[in-house]
């Protein structure tokens, strides 16, 4: 994909970095959208933001204005001279925006989980030149993500980029959506150029926790921060918890960190190079042994087939789970990490027996 990154999206923008994303969850009122966008202007924003139509899980929440707020977003734009977007989920919103000139669109979580949704969009913007961002679905599945962005490069919409939101999970965590930093990280190796904003605000769904995510989405490298922002958050009709003042926006940017990319200190990369190596040569020796021991796998196998033995031992499985993970504790390796690496392992394994077992002659 030739994707072209937000610098050439032809807005006229702030300068200040990182690019931000601020605004109401919601768009309430013409007063509520034009305060908030005046204070905001004032602080580096580079795009205003407000959400018109609002998907809800259950009925009778507040589901937006409807396009009756097109028209106070777009006049918060040109009072302040920034660049507006709105979230859009299907034909008709993308009609409406369309014709009140809004500058950017966004395509939510919750479209971006349904193809069907998402290729109404993209064959209602055939012939339009407009940026889309677009956010990931709300499960962690990295395909249907790509598969969104892929529908609309080829519906011919080449200004694009990423939002990440995090993801729904079962278990329980701090955040309102897990992080899973691995997924954007990999959207981002498997689609060059393409630039992924972070929205701390859907992935904590509380303020207290905005400025550490915020920091380490910038420690990633990500390419921007949108982050909800209302005049009156505890008066907000959606989200409210999640939400700051322009003001108190302002202060969490005054407090990340902004980090270089690189640096001309020889020391550096002396030391650097260094430590590469040594992550490189234990690299070789982690694969070496992880063959070994799929090798042993294989010959287990080949034991089981000979006497007539079924592949899977649970209570075997149990004993080296528990065990492992108890090595894993001790070696301060997270729980997350060693649970991944051992379930992939016993796969590996497995397959290797089943490989065996269906083979004709040993």
């Amino acid at each position: 994909m030739n994707v072209l990154r937000i610098k050439s999206w032809g807005l006229t923008i702030n300068k200040e970095e990182p690019f931000l994303v601020s605004g109401p969850c919601s768009a309430e009122t013409r007063t509520q959208v034009l305060d908030s966008c005046r204070h905001l202007a004032k602080y580096g924003v580079s795009l205003l933001r407000a959400g018109i139509w609002k998907p809800r899980t259950r009925p009778n929440s507040f589901e937006g204005v409807g396009a009756k707020g097109l028209p106070w977003i777009k006049e918060a734009g040109e009072i302040t001279g920034l660049p507006v977007t709105v979230e859009v989920a299907k034909a008709s919103h993308v009609e409406a925006a369309l014709n009140a000139n809004i500058d950017v669109l966004w395509i939510g979580a919750r479209t971006t989980v349904n193809p069907f949704a998402v290729q109404e969009i993209a064959d209602s913007l055939r012939g339009v030149d407009i940026p889309v961002m677009i956010k990931n679905p709300v499960s962690p599945d990295l395909e249907l993500w790509i598969g969104a962005i892929e529908r609309l490069y080829l519906a011919g919409i080449h200004k694009l980029a990423a939002i990440h939101r995090g993801f729904s999970v079962s278990k329980s965590t701090p955040y309102r959506n897990q992080p899973k930093w691995e997924i954007p990280i990999e959207l981002r190796r498997r689609i060059f150029g393409l630039e992924v904003i972070c929205d701390p605000s859907h992935i904590c769904g509380k303020r207290s926790l905005l400025q550490g995510v915020a920091q380490k989405a910038l420690d990633l490298n990500f390419d921007g921060l949108m982050l909800e922002t209302h005049i009156n958050p505890d008066k907000a009709l959606s989200d409210a918890l999640q939400q700051v003042t322009p003001e108190g926006l302002n202060v969490l940017m005054d407090s990340l960190v902004i980090r270089e990319m690189t640096t001309d200190d020889p020391e550096y990369w002396n030391k650097l190079e260094e430590l590469r190596q040594v992550i490189d040569q234990l690299d070789a020796e982690i694969i070496e042994l992880l063959r070994n021991r799929m090798e042993v796998a294989s010959e287990i196998g080949r034991y089981k087939k000979i006497n007539n033995i079924k592949i899977l031992d649970m209570e075997r499985w149990r004993h080296i789970f528990a065990t492992r993970m108890s090595m894993s504790k001790e070696a301060n390796l997270s729980e997350d990490f060693a649970n991944g690496l051992l379930q992939a392992i016993h796969k590996e394994s497995i397959k290797k027996q089943t490989e065996v077992m269906n083979l004709k002659d040993l």
